[in-house]
């Protein structure tokens, strides 16, 4: 069972805004295309707590071993939840500017 951490709506210019709530973090978070990319392993969206404009975290586009199909995996980071993995998906509904991230389990 996949677990979501967070809800995010998909705006025309590709920036994807909601909220990350766990148990101990309820933040209103940015997903921003980053323009600024100097090489290839530099993230393809930054992550930003919309409140402070801290970066908390980033994205970067992976493609998957089973079936080859692109998708975007996260990195979330903050003294608060540590460090937590998770992968952008569609939102249950079927609203194509609706997403989830949904935390990847370490165990």
């Amino acid at each position: 069972m996949a677990t979501t951490i967070a809800t995010l709506t998909e705006k025309t210019d590709g920036t994807l805004e909601g909220l990350f709530a766990t148990i101990k973090v309820n933040a209103p978070i940015a997903l921003i295309p980053n323009g600024q990319k100097a090489s290839e392993g530099a993230p393809d969206y930054r992550i930003i707590h919309r409140r402070t404009g801290f970066e908390i975290g980033a994205g970067w586009y992976r493609n998957s071993q089973r079936t080859g199909e692109e998708y975007l995996s996260v990195k979330l980071e903050a003294p608060e939840i540590g460090v937590i993995f998770g992968n952008v998906a569609p939102a249950p509904g079927g609203e194509a500017n609706r997403k989830v991230i949904l935390w990847n389990d370490p165990a």
